[in-house]
């Protein structure tokens, strides 16, 4: 069972995601999750998952799989591969690794299957309620064209949000809803709350910060404001 709200930090590839800076952005994660009660995964590169898992107490997501099984498929990331790693759970359909929606049916399945959770990425409101009939743990709702530009969803688009969380709960009452794109600010984390979601998925604004202690903190703190 997933605790909401949430904040899921995707660690992308940046020059942060990496070694002892990614493990110090888990630290913090971590004490600011242990000290506000706030959940708060974090999604690091693969070849960081095992480090991470091993040294911090709240959950790792891998940033992607692929819907193989073990065998013969060289460079591919089957999700057996993460959980042994030590992730929890894997992101899904991301708009920078998008995979068919056969393939996204056959991951959420696997994770099932391995006791994975799985988030589940989507670009409109009517492709988030296609996904949400999966019955995936976690549907992140992310137009592409906002993704890193630090114009948040909830603020530029909320009829977005509004129409995602109409259209997914009129197929699913238990999928938990998050908003992504552009989140920036504790204000736009309050928005998005407010819009209906129970959290945000962000990224460049905690990874490409000069203290990302501080701006998790900073968010974890509008999430409590709003319970």
């Amino acid at each position: 069972m997933i605790k909401t709200p949430v904040i899921v930090i995707n660690y992308k590839v940046y020059n942060t995601s990496f070694g002892n800076s990614a493990l110090s952005i888990a630290k913090a994660a971590e004490e600011v999750s242990i000290n506000t009660g706030v959940n708060i995964i974090v999604a690091p590169p693969a070849t960081e998952i095992r480090t991470l898992a091993s040294n911090v107490s709240i959950p790792v997501y891998a940033q992607h799989v692929d819907p193989v099984d073990l065998g013969a498929y060289t460079g591919h990331i089957p999700p057996e591969a993460v959980k042994e790693a030590g992730a929890k759970g894997f992101i899904i359909n991301h708009s920078e690794r998008r995979i068919r929606v056969d393939e996204i049916a056959r991951l959420v399945i696997k994770a099932r299957n391995l006791g994975l959770n799985t988030l589940v990425c989507a670009d409109t409101p009517e492709v988030a309620a296609a996904l949400a009939v999966l019955n995936p743990d976690m549907i992140a709702i992310e137009p592409p064209e906002l993704i890193g530009t630090g114009i948040a969803v909830s603020k530029a688009k909320p009829e977005i949000i509004l129409s995602t969380v109409s259209r997914i709960r009129s197929v699913n009452n238990d999928v938990i809803i998050l908003t992504g794109a552009g989140i920036s600010t504790p204000e736009d984390v309050v928005k998005a709350l407010e819009l209906g979601t129970s959290g945000v998925l962000i990224s460049s604004a905690i990874m490409k910060a000069k203290d990302p202690k501080k701006v998790i903190n900073e968010m974890a703190e509008a999430v409590i404001s709003r319970k």
